[in-house]
Parts: C-alpha cells; structure tokens; sequence
C-alpha cells in the first residue's frame, strides 16, 4: 500500500523522531539525579541514620533534623564563609532552591479496624491499613495551621503515589517550610514536640524542587516515609531530573526546527493515512504495519499536545514562582507528565526503528523471523499453555512457602519475576533454603529440573525445528528480486528506453536531409514507413510543425523541426549521463542534485 515516496517520508520521520528525542536527554540527567540522590539518601546523621535506614519514627525526626535540613540551606562556604546576602539557597553551590520545601503526611482513623473481643481490654485503639476511605481528616493537635488541618487532594493539587505498601492520595496534613534554615529547624521542633507523627500516620511525604542553570534541568524530590500497620518505617524515595525550559542553547533551537518539522511530516502522514483508510477501508488494518502506523501517529499526536501544554503550565509556574518565592513550588505534577512525555517517545522510536522490518520485507533473507514466528505460532501457543500452567503453580506455591520471609516472594508478582531470573541464573538460593529447609530444595530442584532444562528446551526446539524448515524452503526456492536487481532492471529499462528515443530522432533527421526547399506528407510518411515507425507516430510529428495545414512543410517550418528536434537529441543525452551518475552512486531522493551535476560536466 505503501509508495517509494511514503518510504522516504517514513525514513525521514524516524531520523527527525530520533533528532527530537535524544534531544530531550543527557548524561547530565543521570549524575544530577545521583548527586541529589547520594546528598539526600545517604547522608548520615550524628547518630548514622540516614534516609535510606529509617526503620522508626525517632529516626524520621532525626533525619529530618540533620541531614535534610543541612542538605536543603547551604548558606556558607566550606571554611564558613557566608555565600552571599542572598537568603535563598544553593545547594553544592550550583542548585537553585525552588520555593520552599514542604512536608505532608496522611493518618488512618482511629477504630478503623476491628480488635478481637479477646484483647479489647488491653488494646484502647486500631489503626487500619491505610486506604482512602479510612483516611482521618478530623482536626488534631495545636488545632490552628494547615499541619493540623486536613486539606483535600483539590485544595492542595496533588496527585496520588504509588508507594511501596499501597497507593497513596494526595491530600493529608501538610505544613510549607521557611526559607533559611534557623526557621525551617523552629517548624521542625514545634512539630516533633507536638506529636504531629502518632500511631495513625501511614506516611510522610517530603517535597521540594531545585533547578541548575548551569545544564537547565530541574531536579524535583519526592522522600516517602511509609509506616504500616505492623509497625516501623519503610523509606523510598523518588528523583525526577527533567528538562521544562527547552529554548535556551542554539542546540535547542536545532532541537526546535527539527520538531517543526516532525510536526509537518506528521501532517503528511495523517493525510497518506486517511487516503488508505479511505481506499481499503477495514482492510486497511489486516496489516500489522498500518496498524504500526496509527500507533505512531497516536503517539506522535499526544506528544504535540503534551508539548504544547507543558510549555504553557511551566511558563505560569515560574511567573506565580518569581512573585511568590516563598510558597512551596510544585513542579510534581509537570515533572511526573513530562517523565511520562518522554518514555512515550521512547516507545515511539522503538516502534519507528521496528519499522524498518517493513522496509526490508522484500528480501527473503530478511524474512526469516517473521516466517518462522508465523509458521510456528500454533504450536508456540499450545506450548505457552503448558508453560505457564506449571509456571504459575511453582509461583503459587513459592508464594505460600517463602512469602513470610523472603523479600523476593512477598507478593505473587514478585514471585513471577523471581522464577524468570532463576531460569537467567539470578536467584538466591540460602534464602529459599534458610526459609523452609526440607520444602525449599525440593522447589528449587523441581523447578529448575522441569522448567529449565524440560519446557525451556521444548520452546528451543519448537523454534529450531521450524527455523529449520524454513531456512531449507528458502534455499530451495529461486533466488527473489533483491535490491541490487531491482536497481539494474530499472537502469536498464531508463537506457533502453532513452536509447529508443534517440534512434527515432536520427530517424526524423534523415528524413528532413533530402536538400528539398519544400517537404511533402507522402515523402516524408514514406521515408519513416521503411524505418518502420507507425502511421500515426508520422501523422503527429508532421502534422505539429505543418501550421498551415497544407501538407506541405516549407523551408521555415523544417528548420523549426530540425531545431526541436536537436535539443531533444542534446537532452536526452544528457539525461542518460545523468541518470547513469546517480544510479552508480546512490538510489535516494538526492537524484536532481546528481542529474543537475551531471548536465554541468
């Protein structure tokens, strides 16, 4: 369905999609994510926690007391000497503190679980797994203030998070900190002495964003502190490096043209789309390559939009920024869009690059993978079944035997993910042993018994059989058009075809050599007749330069003919040179820069 032409424009998008996505990225983005990652998460306190070791609520306090607050306000030098009058901080010197930090948790209500009539007189309360429903938003504490006012997700503009334990919503009991750190420290104390974190809190989220001008990138830090209901703190963290100011570099501006122009190729694909569409109708996406084709244009089409929006949300967040510069700036929101922005051109140009399997379909080497997937299918199918019948009960049962005690088998999706890396040889296998000493080796030898060396060598040798088969047909079969051939018949066809043409010239001019003032229709269909050119390719040729239809050319109407006839004679000429030059050296759209050069030589 596809033209040569629709290649081109197809191969250009996917350079173009290339030139817009790597420029969206830089190594820079992954040591700024470290440096944020090694201040924050692995700093130590006076007493050696640090964030990624908070296991209680005391630890909490004196992370958030030491290493956050000195991490956040670098006001001095390393020999304490004061960086400027300025009271915002730099952190490493380098990273512009955004606003100021806040800090957020959510509570679960008292008696939101059932205690057991058994221990009702010893246990006063229950707090419940955390879930929305059973969110507390009653008011608590000093009573006055937004830490001990519960607001809504709408009020605050969050968003909800995927934490380790469960997910969590954007809304709870938030408190903004100062802008220096004497202040920050003040705010800190007033809620660690008022008992803001008791035994409702699931979790406490710590935000903030920082931008380095240096390379243009916002770093936006999102620390949770989870505090399930058994008791304890389980940290995770989430860091965020994204580029929202695209324009500054004349490399942006590079990046800019190029997404004009993906924007124009898009165009003209939407438009090549719809005429198939129009033609084949439904047919259109029997083709696994159409329907490629409106997964990339979908894609491509979100990502303007997205681009567009995101561009306007940044420019109004830096203005109410640069008014306010001591609210909280929540760059959240655009930084886990934007993330979401560019994993989808990732999966764009993945798909674009697997396109390239549309181009090369012609060549029977090339269809090797594709025919054997498509031969072997059925059985594949039937064995995938069999597969994962004895996959999942292995999975189900490590689950119940291991799930208690070892990390890897907690849930029933990390059990799936875990067997895969054992058939990869990455398993652990002293904390299956250590877990259940007489059921753990008899699953990991079961497992590794039937699944690796039983149905992962039947898969290989579905695979192999058919390869097999194919490969065999294949060399059996004639040799198809290859590339190179195509190229040779359609140069031969141009020369022979040019060639024909030049001969019916030299014809024509024979038949004007006879010396007469005054040329005759009969003479010169004669002439040609035993040349053996058609009566009616003799007709049109006279009768174009006969003016006054008298079957009689004169003096000045040969000329005229001998004229015309000789540029064509030139051109053609010229032409076949040209042709010639390009064939040799590139079949491409550079074709009239060739043709252009060889009729200046």
């Amino acid at each position: 369905m596809c033209t040569q032409r629709s290649n081109e424009i197809e191969s250009y998008l996917c350079q173009v999609d290339q030139s817009v996505t790597y420029g969206m990225t830089s190594s820079n983005t992954y040591y700024y994510t470290k440096v944020m990652a090694n201040l924050f998460l692995e700093t130590p306190a006076d007493n050696g926690v640090t964030f990624q070791s908070i296991g209680s609520m005391a630890d909490f306090w004196t992370f958030a007391q030491g290493p956050l607050l000195d991490g956040l306000y670098w006001t001095k030098w390393y020999n304490n000497q004061s960086l400027d009058q300025s009271t915002q901080s730099f952190i490493y010197y380098e990273n512009l503190l955004l606003g100021v930090p806040r800090i957020r948790q959510l509570k679960v209500q008292n008696n939101s679980c059932v205690v057991h009539t058994d221990f009702r007189d010893d246990i006063s309360g229950c707090y419940d797994v955390y879930s929305k429903e059973k969110e507390d938003t009653s008011i608590f504490g000093l009573l006055n203030g937004t830490a001990w006012r519960y607001s809504s997700e709408d009020y605050l503009g969050g968003s909800s998070h995927w934490g380790k334990i469960t997910s969590y919503s954007g809304a709870g009991y938030y408190r903004d900190l100062e802008i220096t750190k004497r202040q920050s420290a003040e705010a800190l104390q007033t809620l660690k002495d008022n008992l803001w974190l008791d035994r409702g809190t699931r979790a406490v989220f710590i935000d903030f964003s920082v931008y380095n001008a240096n390379i243009n990138l916002f770093c936006v830090l999102r620390l949770v502190t989870e505090f399930p209901a058994t008791g304890g703190a389980i940290p995770s963290w989430q860091i965020r490096t994204v580029k929202l100011i695209r324009y500054v570099t004349g490399w942006d501006y590079f990046i800019i043209a190029c997404e004009i122009i993906f924007c124009v190729f898009i165009f003209y694909y939407i438009v090549e789309e719809v005429l198939e569409l129009k033609i084949h109708r439904l047919q259109y996406f029997t083709s696994i390559w159409n329907i490629l084709d409106v997964v990339v244009i979908l894609l491509s089409l979100t990502a303007i939009a997205f681009h567009i929006f995101r561009t306007i949300e940044v420019n109004q967040l830096m203005g109410k920024l640069l008014k306010q510069p001591n609210t909280y700036a929540d760059f959240e929101f655009l930084a886990f869009w934007q993330t979401q922005y560019n994993n989808m051109n990732a999966v764009n140009l993945f798909f674009a690059w697997i396109k390239i399997f549309k181009y090369i379909s012609f060549n029977k080497t090339m269809t090797q993978l594709s025919s054997t997937l498509a031969r072997c299918a059925k059985d594949i199918l039937g064995f995938a079944i069999m597969f994962f019948i004895v996959f999942f009960a292995y999975a189900q049962l490590g689950y119940l035997l291991f799930g208690t005690q070892v990390e890897n088998f907690s849930t029933f999706v990390k059990c799936i993910f875990t067997q895969f890396r054992i058939i990869l040889g990455d398993f652990d296998y002293d904390a299956i042993d250590n877990a259940n000493r007489i059921l753990g080796p008899i699953y990991f030898v079961t497992y590794v018994f039937f699944v690796f060396f039983v149905l992962l060598n039947m898969f290989l040798a579905i695979i192999n059989d058919t390869y097999s088969e194919v490969k065999e047909e294949l060399s059996n079969q004639e040799n198809e058009l290859q590339f190179s051939d195509i190229l040779k018949q359609s140069y031969n066809k141009t020369l022979l075809k040019l060639k024909l043409k030049k001969e019916r010239i030299s014809d024509v001019q024979k038949a004007l050599q006879n010396g007469d003032k005054e040329l005759e229709f009969e003479d010169f269909k004669n002439s040609l007749k035993e040349l053996g050119h058609a009566d009616h390719e003799i007709t049109a040729a006279f009768s174009r330069f006969d003016h006054d239809g008298n079957q009689i050319l004169d003096e000045e109407e040969q000329k005229r003919m001998k004229h015309d006839l000789e540029e064509k004679r030139v051109s053609t000429v010229d032409f076949t040179i040209a042709y010639s030059v390009s064939k040799l050296n590139k079949y491409s759209i550079y074709r009239p820069v060739l043709a252009r050069n060889a009729f200046i030589i």
